[in-house]
């Protein structure tokens, strides 16, 4: 982002008032951007004594029930004495005449996300499987919270979470398409047809991977903080480790294509998708049957995502060239199809 386009995500005038009035001790602010285009948009902000980060959602239209700035807030705030890492919240805004839109800000976290190759060029062997199983174990630890424990047990509706997540995806993609894809709407059909039954319920982060996560620059196998937590609620945890593993598999390659690969595909340390099932079987202590249900659902999601992505993209920026991003989409619902067809349950198979 340049300078003007930081000045109209984060007005800097009426943050500044709006911090003056809800914080002691606020000097002038300076504002960065750090990441975030069709998600939610990342900003550092800094006065000389305080340095903390700013989120809020991205500019466009949205999707019904994304891009909660409170939900990220309550989230972290909940988990700040578990064993989950999350950075500290600081304070949160639900007036959207302050900046254009609702935000909140948490103390900023020194470290490295493992967003790409490059960022785990420093790792041995070692360590690559020991972040690894770090990533997994974290899960597992998000999962063990008791969510009425720590004060959200009204975060979501955990009975009948995996058919609303189908009809709610279902529903965002008749929102958010640019035209029509027979793929998707089978997909649609056949992962209805499939809930398996719902034996636990936790908190969920909704988009858990290696680079929604920071790291230690002192210790590269310990993570520092969970980032993004804008799809969080309460539902099945095999839906996190679902997309965990289609992010590694071929869904992940297909994202990330045209840039720095995953950083799980470079050095022999990183091991294969079975190991992080496996770990995450023994270090959570669940049984991961029906599987195959959550990793189709979670490339359905990706590529409806995608699809809003692009949707928003042609309504902001109509002259950019969206092929690739259309082709992705298509892509990733074709991927999506193709597991459903080689899973052992008949249902998913269409059958």
């Amino acid at each position: 982002m340049n300078a003007d386009q930081i000045a109209e995500a984060v007005p800097l005038e009426p943050l500044q008032h709006w911090l003056g009035d809800t914080l002691d001790g606020v000097g002038s602010l300076a504002i960065t951007h750090l990441s975030g285009g069709s998600s939610n948009l990342t900003f550092r902000v800094r006065d000389g004594h305080h340095d903390w980060v700013l989120r809020r959602p991205p500019m466009g239209p949205l999707l019904a029930t994304a891009n909660d700035m409170g939900r990220e807030f309550r989230v972290q705030q909940a988990l700040r004495e578990s064993s989950v890492p999350v950075a500290r919240t600081v304070a949160l805004c639900n007036d959207p005449s302050i900046i254009g839109h609702p935000f909140y800000l948490m103390e900023f976290v020194a470290g490295t996300v493992y967003s790409d190759a490059k960022a785990v060029t420093e790792l041995n062997d070692a360590q690559q499987l020991a972040a690894t199983d770090e990533l997994i174990d974290v899960l597992a630890q998000l999962h063990g919270v008791d969510f009425n424990a720590v004060g959200l047990g009204d975060l979501g509706r955990p009975e009948g979470f995996l058919a609303r997540q189908i009809n709610r995806w279902t529903t965002q993609w008749s929102r958010s398409k640019q035209r029509e894809l027979p793929v998707i709407d089978e997909l649609a059909r056949r992962l209805a047809a499939s809930v398996p039954e719902q034996s636990d319920s936790t908190i969920v982060h909704g988009d858990y991977s290696f680079n929604n996560t920071m790291w230690s620059t002192q210790d590269p196998t310990q993570m520092v903080a969970v980032l993004d937590w804008e799809m969080s609620t309460l539902g099945d945890p095999l839906t996190d480790l679902g997309m965990v593993v289609s992010y590694w598999g071929d869904a992940g390659a297909i994202m990330w294509r045209g840039r720095s690969p995953q950083p799980h595909r470079v050095g022999a340390g990183f091991p294969d998708a079975d190991h992080l099932i496996d770990r995450y079987e023994r270090s959570s202590g669940r049984s991961v049957r029906d599987l195959d249900v959550h990793r189709t659902l979670a490339i359905f999601k990706l590529a409806i995502i995608i699809e809003g992505a692009y949707a928003r993209i042609r309504a902001t920026r109509p002259d950019d060239d969206t092929s690739r991003t259309a082709a992705t989409v298509e892509e990733l619902a074709t991927l999506a199809l193709e597991l459903a067809n080689a899973s052992t349950i008949p249902s998913l198979r269409g059958a």
